[in-house]
């Protein structure tokens, strides 16, 4: 393993609980996918660690590619080492190759590979700009407020993820129509989640411009599928080449070398009308759902949490990222219509 070292002295209550569970999550799924070298590309050429900034020199939009906005999602490393490796340049406009929570990254450890998703809060809830803005510290605020600069030069982005139970992989786009447009543009993979994000707050993804339905910038976020199997990485890759072709931003040639003829499957825009919070520390799903269902009757059940019954509220309800782990006051599945 590249990195190795484990920093247990700054875990937040979080990780303890995930700790519980994932030597048995890790025995189960597997541990393919580990991190891969990106010191390499650490001075960038913004001032900013890990940021790199690529410019055509002919007109046209500032594109970035985000990995790593949690540590231990680290198929957007490789995809972004497979750009850099390949010597991608936009023909037009900018390309920013970013890697974003290298501390998080940093601190894997296989025995424990779900552990190193943040170090102190995260990453993925701190872009409001109050936030940023505010006087509170941590890791990921100075992470965040040193790239912010960059960002806030950005027309469009795509942000690189994985999930945490083998599932099929998705698109995120946020609840503007800019996404969705976005979103179907790209054209894979064929689930699209229409979501407003995270009462506790703003992903990258729904920074400033991006969520702006007066501004043109939009942003997707990219969900790989399962975080440590080798298939994430070469979705990561995928949909980062299809993101710049939609925007006519990379070689033809190369793209017919290492994307060629995409035969896509009709999309599916499925939109979320709220979570299932868990209650109690014994929340039971009734039956294993390994995302995307479509669960066709109305009052279904869904699981007990601590006896009490959780059903879908509605026909054709769509199960989306149920937790590998219910864990009280995190959400157990998100629920979805399709649209």
């Amino acid at each position: 393993i590249w990195a190795s070292s484990f920093l247990t002295s700054s875990l937040s209550p979080n990780h303890g609980v995930l700790m519980t569970a994932t030597s048995n999550a890790a025995a189960a799924f597997g541990v393919d996918l580990l991190p891969c070298d990106i010191t390499p590309y650490k001075a960038g050429n913004t001032g900013v660690d890990y940021m790199t900034i690529f410019d055509s020199g002919v007109a046209g939009p500032h594109l970035m590619i985000n990995a790593l906005t949690h540590g231990n999602e680290v198929c957007g490393a490789h995809a972004l080492r497979f750009l850099f490796e390949k010597d991608v340049r936009p023909t037009r406009g900018k390309l920013t190759l970013s890697f974003a929570n290298i501390d998080a990254y940093e601190s894997f450890n296989a025995d424990y590979p779900y552990a190193s998703r943040y170090v102190d809060e995260d990453f993925n809830r701190i872009w409001n700009e109050a936030t940023l803005d505010g006087p509170r510290e941590s890791r990921e605020l100075t992470r965040g407020r040193a790239m912010r600069p960059v960002v806030d030069t950005v027309d469009h982005m795509l942000d690189i993820h994985s999930v945490e139970l083998p599932q099929p992989a998705m698109l995120l786009a946020g609840s503007q129509a800019k996404g969705r447009t976005l979103s179907a543009a790209i054209g894979a993979p064929r689930h699209v989640v229409i979501d407003a994000g995270h009462a506790a707050g703003k992903r990258i993804r729904d920074y400033a411009q991006f969520d702006d339905p007066s501004r043109d910038s939009a942003a997707c976020l990219v969900e790989c599928g399962y975080h440590f199997y080798k298939e994430a990485a070469d979705i990561a890759v995928e949909t980062s080449l299809r993101f710049l072709r939609h925007h006519d931003a990379i070689d033809p040639t190369f793209l017919a070398e290492h994307l060629g003829e995409t035969n896509d499957e009709e999309q599916l825009f499925i939109e979320v009308s709220g979570p299932v919070t868990v209650e109690t520390d014994n929340f039971v799903f009734d039956r294993v759902f390994e995302g995307f269902e479509i669960v066709p009757d109305e009052g279904t059940l869904i699981g007990t949490d601590d006896g009490r019954k959780v059903r879908t509220p509605y026909a054709n309800c769509v199960m989306i990222m149920p937790a590998r782990e219910p864990v009280k006051g995190k959400t157990a599945v998100r629920l979805g219509r399709l649209v």
